[in-house]
């Protein structure tokens, strides 16, 4: 079984969005560069560099809104095969949204519309490369 190992919501503004959810929550917030569509990194609970450290605790970001995204919060489920799990997606009605990219570190990650409507990501992840 796949599980859920992040979130991921839209934000406006970026400096905005981190200053609240540090202000409201104590979350670290970290804003990646423009090569990575100035995604914004949310530490929610302890971590080293696997991951949260308590055993189903996740921690999220946030993307800047486009058109080619539908807003909204999502998840991203790990899975470990990134390319079978597309295979999955699209046998099951879902629609796979653009090319699976890599994440220096972090693993190969896509977006998929589920058959509702909704944006979900799948994440395979670097150690299970």
């Amino acid at each position: 079984m796949d599980r859920v190992v992040h979130f991921e919501m839209p934000y406006d503004d970026p400096e905005r969005v981190a200053k609240f959810y540090e202000s409201a929550f104590g979350w670290r917030m970290h804003t990646l560069g423009e090569e990575m569509g100035g995604y914004v990194l949310a530490t929610t609970t302890e971590s080293d560099d696997r991951g949260p450290k308590e055993p189903g605790a996740i921690n999220g970001g946030f993307f800047a809104k486009s058109p080619e995204f539908p807003t909204g919060t999502s998840v991203v489920i790990e899975v470990r095969d990134l390319e079978a799990a597309t295979r999955k997606v699209a046998d099951a009605g879902g629609e796979v949204l653009g090319e699976p990219m890599d994440i220096p570190g972090i693993g190969r990650y896509v977006a998929f519309g589920d058959t509702e409507g909704n944006r979900v990501g799948m994440l395979q992840p670097t150690s299970h490369g």
